[in-house]
């Protein structure tokens, strides 16, 4: 088994060219089934065992989210395992996923939204590193794992566009607003004398490429100092920064383009938001609503 799992993970990092997060998250999830069939040969794993394994997990209280997502990891594992000629038949297409509930994403208005980005006191470095980060969170709506990647090569202050290595290290170039870059410039200028060559365009107090976890603290901070009661995480920077633009007439698809979606349809949950809002305001406005 441990031998077939190598396998799947030097695919997954040469051919498919995946994240580190996805890596991590597949190998520990093989790993959990290769425990959970100790000895047994991967030949003899058909659509009972694998359903042993769910009704296993469920025991344990997870989420069904987090079933959904092993539960994936395995459907990738098998359809390598059966295309290489490792198994004569895929037991995992007689399994079903687990019903999801849909769970609209947290996003702030914009209010809120300007005084976050304005909360951090830009008369230290770390002030106006963390203003470039709010400021280009909101305004490009990248993930953090892209936001942390950043080099300043990857920026040009001239066109106002940056170049982002998104999932399956895809890259695209998204606009960037002259707010956010005046706060990176800001910020590189006010840099260290020490750090100011440093290609990285976020950095933590030892000179180093700031860490998706970093970015996560900033962000709290930052909430905890607006006393923003809504449960909200960096992600809700790229959420409301979808939902705002969606409010303000941008069709889906550039929004699908902009947040480097494959699939529309993943884009297609901010239709829910403003959908949402809608019928609240049409509830609150019309007389025989």
């Amino acid at each position: 088994m441990q031998r077939h799992i190598d396998k799947f993970i030097n695919y997954l990092k040469i051919e498919k060219n995946s994240s580190n997060h996805t890596i991590i998250n597949y190998t520990i999830d093989l790993k959990a089934f290769a425990l959970f069939l100790g000895s047994a040969d991967i030949n003899s794993v058909d659509h009972l065992v694998l359903r042993r394994f769910l009704a296993e997990l469920r025991g344990k209280n997870y989420s069904k989210r987090t079933i959904a997502r092993k539960l994936a990891s395995l459907r990738s594992f098998f359809k390598f395992l059966y295309r290489e000629g490792h198994l004569k038949s895929n037991p995992i297409t007689a399994v079903s996923s687990p019903k999801l509930d849909k769970k609209l994403p947290k996003f702030l208005d914009i209010g809120k939204v300007t005084k976050l980005i304005l909360s951090p006191d830009v008369k230290t470095e770390s002030g106006l590193r963390d203003r470039a980060i709010l400021e280009t969170l909101y305004s490009c709506g990248i993930r953090v794992s892209e936001l942390v990647g950043l080099d300043m090569d990857d920026i040009d202050f001239i066109s106002g566009v940056i170049k982002v290595l998104g999932k399956g290290r895809k890259e695209r170039m998204v606009p960037i607003g002259d707010m956010a870059l005046g706060s990176i410039r800001k910020y590189a200028d006010g840099r260290d004398d020490r750090v100011k060559g440093r290609k990285a365009v976020f950095l933590n107090s030892r000179g180093g490429r700031l860490t998706d976890r970093s970015v996560r603290r900033v962000v709290d901070k930052y909430i905890h100092a607006c006393s923003i009661e809504e449960k909200i995480s960096p992600h809700s920077l790229r959420h409301s920064f979808a939902t705002h633009l969606l409010d303000k007439g941008a069709d889906l698809r550039s929004v699908q383009e902009l947040l480097g979606h494959m699939n529309l349809s993943t884009t297609q949950i901010y239709t829910h938001v403003t959908m949402e809002r809608l019928k609240n305001a049409y509830d609150k406005a019309h007389p025989r609503a």
